[in-house]
């Protein structure tokens, strides 16, 4: 049988890139899911100890610090010992349980209190807050991260590039001049939403028990206010948002949503892969070259823009897996099914991907240098862009048919400087007007451009 290696992995992301996954395999992982399904029952269990319950006394401090320890010491060797449990149990949560009972028996204090372990919870009260951890710190320390180291690098472009002319294409075709820097912050502005629409989604979680209303908490425990002791645990202890109704299982409305943003994100980051694409095809973007890299195996001269398309590649990949997530997760017959719970199992896989994208697309930028050169010449044989402003200014002095006479004039022909000159100085308008068109050429005509790129990320959006 063949043993799994890099080479050998089915997945890109334990394979190819496996390098760039470090960061996300400890959080989302499957040893990250028994992570943290391992501090769920230690804060439920460390809980119940304070819910005044005559059969369990406050624990000591010192067993409060041998379970914390747990977590925070939690190994490798420990999720294969869970592991080799869940074999026998073939339940995975139930494993957990079990593995973490076993912990206590050299300890009297806990050992005697082993079976408030998972008390009156079920698999998804674990769940729904383990995954809910898992994705927050995936957020918190990757995505988010990541998504601002990009908009750091495009805001410092955008600065640096602001007063930079640049033809734009509406169409593809030649349209009225903007700068490079300008292109750059309309990204930038997008993603600063988009990044505050990630952080700003709640994750939620439940420890409600079956079917959501406290059934088993009730019959043992009639005394104790349950929702209030929950939303306790879940808000104070774990640091998430509590939902109060739910079925067996938390509805993964806040996941869906979450990877919504995700996904638009993305989106708006394969529009930008796509854009700086073309622009290294007209040249106006050169590549810094890597020493030993090869463009093409049979045309030695070619620079390829390899990060911006392996990026869009995985942008789309990731969006994909997200965006059947995001319509899959909030669908479950009845008080549960369970095809959520290997769909679940894929949230690395997805986010993952999106990881990948963000990285390449990093490194591509910072290979960029704008070719000014290439921009110049471009905007120089443009000057039928010149129609727009000439017509405009036409119309405010109140001139027959200004849009007509123009369009008549540089539709679909090669427009220079002399021609578009020439038709000026037949207008009968003031003649400071007439000089400040006949002083406009496609390297100046830029109206706000390069005010609008400097200021963005000092002002909001």
């Amino acid at each position: 049988m063949t043993s799994l290696t890099s080479l050998t992995a089915l997945s890109p992301l334990d394979g190819r890139y496996a390098s760039r996954m470090g960061v996300l395999r400890p959080l989302l992982s499957e040893f990250g899911l028994m992570h943290r399904r391992v501090q769920v029952e230690v804060e439920w269990f460390v809980a119940l100890s304070d819910a005044g319950m005559s059969q369990f006394k406050p624990l000591s401090e010192a067993a409060r610090g041998l379970l914390r320890g747990l977590v925070a010491r939690f190994s490798e060797a420990d999720a294969q010992a869970i592991k080799d449990i869940e074999r026998v149990t073939n339940h995975d949560v139930k494993a957990v349980e079990n593995w973490l009972k076993g912990r206590f028996e050299t300890n009297p204090e806990l050992h005697a209190a082993g079976e408030f372990v998972h008390f009156a919870c079920t698999s998804e009260d674990i769940n729904s807050t383990s995954h809910a951890l898992m994705l927050q710190a995936a957020r918190s320390d990757v995505l988010l991260p990541s998504l601002d180291a990009i908009v750091a690098t495009l805001t410092d472009l955008a600065h640096l590039l602001a007063d930079v002319p640049m033809l734009s294409r509406t169409h593809g075709q030649t349209a009225t001049p903007t700068t490079v820097g300008k292109e750059v912050a309309n990204v930038v502005a997008r993603l600063q939403g988009a990044r505050q629409r990630m952080a700003d989604v709640k994750l939620l979680a439940k420890m409600n028990g079956a079917v959501g209303n406290y059934n088993a908490h009730l019959a043992a425990c009639p005394e104790i206010d349950w929702e209030a002791f929950s939303r306790r645990v879940v808000e104070k202890q774990l640091g998430l948002g509590f939902n109060a109704y739910t079925t067996q299982i938390e509805p993964h409305d806040c996941m869906a949503e979450l990877f919504d943003a995700v996904t638009r994100t993305n989106t708006i980051l394969i529009d930008w892969s796509r854009d700086v694409w073309m622009y290294i095809s007209l040249g106006y973007f050169k590549q810094h070259l890597k020493e030993g890299e090869i463009g093409s195996s049979t045309m030695p001269h070619k620079v390829n823009p390899i990060d911006f398309e392996n990026a869009e590649g995985n942008f789309g990949l990731a969006n994909a897996l997200l965006t059947h997530m995001s319509q899959k997760l909030p669908l479950s017959r009845m008080q549960r099914d369970l095809t959520d719970s290997t769909v679940l199992r894929n949230m690395g896989v997805a986010l993952g991907y999106a990881v990948i994208g963000y990285d390449s697309l990093q490194r591509g930028l910072g290979k960029l240098e704008v070719n000014e050169a290439a921009l110049t010449e471009d905007l120089e044989r443009a000057w039928e862009v010149m129609a727009e402003p000439v017509q405009t200014v036409m119309r405010r002095h109140g001139l027959a048919n200004p849009y007509g006479r123009l369009k008549e004039l540089t539709r679909g022909k090669a427009i220079t400087r002399e021609a578009i000159h020439a038709f000026i100085q037949t207008l009968e308008i003031p003649a400071e007007e007439r000089e400040r068109l006949l002083a406009l050429t496609p390297a100046n005509y830029l109206g706000a451009a390069a005010s609008l790129a400097a200021a963005i990320g000092k002002v909001e959006p």
